[in-house]
């Protein structure tokens, strides 16, 4: 675990919520100059710490709201320090908690340099990010809807599905990596042996796909009478 140990000379701690921020800037000595809320804007964050500018190092956990902050930070020049959440035992183990003390005791870690760090993720990164984890939590919310729907099925013994509960674009998508599946030997007949140049579509409804042509052994070049097929390759005419 990394901690910030950085000295400044004033130290800022926020309780960061959506729609207001409770606020506390200490000094080099621990004397609290400003602990106060204030809304949840960049205007109204600039004009509370205005007069504490010069060398102001500024700390919030690592809560879902911490973008905005971030980012207005760095582009006034504002020294940003992100704090694991999870790790900062001060603030999640205390028996009296609330805004107050949280911005407390953010600025009072922060000072003495105990201050957890959590991996600031770069903007322009965090877009991808995002989606990523919005689509995780669709995926595992269908997921739960397909398994209460077999399970309601096996609840009252009724009979399978025909089919199996697929969204109409995997369906789309599974048909045409059929399509573009090569063709390969038929199986060997009851006597075990291949009879020579027998080919047959890797799904029977692509048979009407594939173009007619001669059967015959694969991997022969035209100059010994092979000839191309499009899905199969270099095909030679059947042995005698």
């Amino acid at each position: 675990m990394r901690f910030y140990n950085r000295p400044h000379r004033h130290y800022c701690g926020i309780d960061l919520h959506v729609k207001m921020m409770y606020l506390c800037i200490l000094d080099a000595t621990g004397q609290v100059l400003l602990h106060r809320v204030v809304a949840t804007t960049p205007e109204a964050f600039l004009t509370a710490v205005a007069p504490y500018r010069e060398d102001l190092v500024v700390a919030v956990e690592c809560m879902v709201t911490w973008y905005w902050l971030a980012d207005f930070c760095a582009a006034q020049g504002i020294t940003f320090v992100l704090g694991h959440a999870l790790a900062m035992k001060a603030i999640r183990g205390g028996k009296a908690k609330n805004d107050k003390i949280d911005a407390h005791k953010i600025a009072v870690l922060l000072r003495g340099g105990l201050l957890p760090q959590s991996y600031m993720y770069p903007a322009a990164m965090r877009a991808t990010r995002d989606l990523l984890r919005r689509r995780l939590h669709l995926v595992r919310k269908r997921g739960r809807l397909l398994a209460h729907i077999q399970n309601t099925r096996a609840q009252h013994n009724l009979p399978a599905f025909e089919r199996r509960l697929v969204l109409a674009t995997q369906m789309s998508l599974r048909d045409d990596r059929h399509a573009c599946t090569p063709a390969r030997r038929a199986p060997r007949p009851e006597s075990g042996r291949q009879p020579p140049g027998t080919w047959y579509p890797a799904r029977p409804h692509l048979g009407s796909r594939i173009p007619a042509t001669r059967s015959g052994r694969a991997g022969v070049p035209p100059e010994r009478g092979g000839e191309h097929h499009p899905w199969m390759g270099l095909i030679a005419p059947p042995r005698a």
